[in-house]
């Protein structure tokens, strides 16, 4: 399923001010424009405050011409804090995909969810709780049937700066590879929206 075609796929990336949601959705949208050849727009929207305040970035993803530029009926809503998720849950079209971090939305509003505790896994395996966004990237590039691991980990390698590459690298592959143990097939999960969940006591694998 890989490079295929897409009449029109929405993402919305969505959290608190501080967590990096729109580095999230500018990396994420360079990696699907330049590196697999898609027509992308990215918009966004975030709280007053710098910090602590509601943040989410758009992402609208096509083979051809985007005739409107928001998202309106979202694909993949991923929800890195409680107020996002239930803010934003709404938008997410059925059959689409809710992914939470998993310690900080303890109250989904459904029970069809994947998730995994970004945060925890990037203080713990990284000690560095500002590559928790690269983790969520990685973990979301596993999920996209049109997403090649690859392509989007060079992309981030040629945006990122010497200094903090290589532990985003280490992060990106990290969330690909706790997705594809935590979530299993993403063919089967768009098929029928299975209820999956991580363990947050699970042990994760070592870097």
């Amino acid at each position: 399923m890989k490079n295929q075609s897409l009449d029109r796929f929405e993402i919305r990336l969505s959290g608190l001010g501080g967590q990096g949601i729109l580095t999230l959705g500018k990396v994420m949208g360079s990696g699907l424009a330049l590196g697999h050849g898609y027509f992308v727009t990215q918009t966004q929207s975030y709280g007053p405050e710098a910090r602590g305040g509601a943040s989410r970035s758009d992402l609208v993803i096509s083979s051809s011409v985007i005739s409107y530029p928001k998202a309106e009926s979202v694909d993949l809503l991923i929800a890195l804090s409680q107020e996002a998720c239930n803010m934003y849950y709404r938008n997410l079209k059925p059959g689409g995909l809710l992914m939470i971090e998993t310690d900080l939305v303890k109250q989904p509003p459904v029970n069809q969810f994947i998730g995994l505790p970004f945060t925890k896994l990037a203080k713990d395996k990284l000690g560095l709780p500002q590559a928790m966004n690269t983790i969520v990237l990685g973990a979301a590039t596993y999920l996209l049937p049109f997403a090649q691991q690859r392509t989007m980990r060079k992309n981030l390698e040629e945006v990122l700066p010497a200094k903090i590459r290589d532990i985003n690298v280490k992060a990106f592959n990290m969330g690909f590879r706790e997705a594809k143990k935590s979530f299993g097939d993403p063919e089967k999960l768009w098929k029928d929206n299975s209820v999956i969940v991580s363990d947050e006591d699970s042990d994760y694998d070592s870097i």
